[in-house]
């Protein structure tokens, strides 16, 4: 018989191998070997940790995968203030005489 924290062990690890990866509680079971109510609590332990979630299937999935969508970051610009204004030569103009 194998234990819930060998099993805890074990999910963690195949969920972290394997990105995308989604198993139904009856396919965990199977994976593992081991009967339905631990194969619960083991479901249950991980969902409350935040690690799996349920999804609308059914199946249990990591909960970063495909849900965490990055903000793009804000440009930084360095404006050298230090030297003050520069100013751009004007061209002299031309007197007309009239």
């Amino acid at each position: 018989m194998r234990t819930i924290p060998n099993v805890l062990t074990r999910l963690r690890a195949e969920y972290l191998e394997m990105p995308g990866l989604r198993l139904t509680a009856e396919q965990v079971q199977r994976l593992c070997g081991i009967e339905r109510m631990t194969c619960q609590s083991v479901l249950d332990a991980l969902v409350n940790v935040q690690f799996l979630c349920v999804r609308s299937d059914g199946t249990y999935a990591r909960l970063t995968d495909g849900e965490i969508i990055s903000r793009p970051r804000a440009a930084k610009a360095h404006l050298d203030t230090s030297t003050g204004p520069k100013s751009v030569p004007r061209k002299p103009r031309e007197s007309g005489g009239s």
